[in-house]
């Protein structure tokens, strides 16, 4: 990068710390459905490491953190105190505020009327999706993948019912969290992953709009992936190619980063737009970590990694 006077300019205008899917659980280990190991003791040591890091550096505006805070196998009766006790290390961090998105795992624990009081999501009418604006150049969104659910919302909600209606028609299986006789990006239709809602559409449109008139940079952060290219068909938003059509009719947003596939992933889609999905700290073994921070500048986000998670540098189209 050159700044207009020729010289050349190395330094981020921010940088900001990340995680994803701790799952924190004082359970003894176990495995994920297709045998991997989860570290359910460990992975709160992980997010410990990261935050002693982040502090260190004395340079982070701000964390994101990419949902899953705690496990769906947390013994109900501690759920709240679990989510406590993770949100707790979350807030040692010293360099500003901590950013949530809500999980499949954070809703299997707790309603949205408690849980997004811990995870300080100023919200209206359960609603987990709110935009942010660290500097002029730059606006982070942050998208509520459980919008439309089976989980989260009371049985009888229009958007349960909704969600309900969605897996009926898309999943033939009895077991709706099993993708068996899907294909392709098809196996998205499971009840662990979800969608957008009509509201929440309108709102990302406008945000862009808003963010494209004032000339800024957008992040989307979710914690479903948004490209096949990126991740397990398995772990996708059920409406991820009607939210990717949305924002390609913009230029503004740059990259999508995502959590929930835990061995993560990386693609450029066909609109030059960087797709990042980040590797678990639930899966770290013992003396291992995943967890990373993101130096931005006006051309590119370089995201570097510890130890499990990937350094990856993402260049910007030029504009067009």
């Amino acid at each position: 990068m050159v700044s207009s006077n020729g010289q050349a300019t190395t330094q981020p205008r921010f940088s900001f710390g990340l995680i994803s899917d701790v799952q924190y659980a004082d359970i003894s280990d176990g495995r994920s459905f297709h045998g991997v190991p989860r570290y359910y003791r460990h992975s709160i040591l992980v997010l410990q490491r990261a935050v002693k890091e982040w502090n260190t550096h004395q340079k982070h505006m701000f964390v994101i953190n990419f949902g899953d805070i705690v496990d769906g196998f947390c013994p109900k009766d501690q759920s709240l105190g679990t989510v406590q006790k993770v949100v707790d290390e979350f807030e040692k961090f010293k360099g500003g505020p901590v950013y949530h998105m809500i999980g499949n795992h954070c809703l299997y624990n707790l309603p949205r009327s408690k849980l997004l009081p811990l995870l300080k999501i100023q919200s209206l009418d359960g609603r987990a999706y709110y935009d942010f604006s660290p500097v002029p150049e730059y606006r982070f969104v942050i998208l509520d993948a459980y919008d439309i659910s089976a989980i989260g919302w009371p049985q009888d909600h229009p958007k349960t019912l909704e969600a309900e209606k969605i897996l009926r028609e898309m999943n033939p299986n009895e077991d709706k969290n099993n993708p068996d006789n899907l294909e392709g990006p098809e196996r998205r239709f499971v009840m662990f992953n979800g969608g957008l809602g009509k509201e929440q559409i309108e709102w990302l449109d406008g945000v862009l709009l808003d963010a494209t008139i004032l000339n800024q940079k957008v992040i989307v952060c979710c914690h479903l992936p948004l490209d096949p290219g990126a991740a397990s068909k398995a772990t996708l938003l059920w409406n991820y190619d009607k939210v990717m059509n949305l924002i390609h009719r913009y230029n503004c947003v740059k990259a999508c980063l995502a959590g929930h596939d835990h061995k993560g992933g990386y693609s450029i889609d066909s609109h030059g737009i960087h797709h990042r999905v980040f590797e678990a700290s639930l899966e770290c073994p013992p003396g291992t970590n995943a967890f990373g921070y993101i130096d931005v500048y006006d051309d590119r986000i370089s995201l570097i990694g510890t130890d499990r998670m990937e350094s990856t540098e993402m260049h910007f189209n030029p504009p067009s």
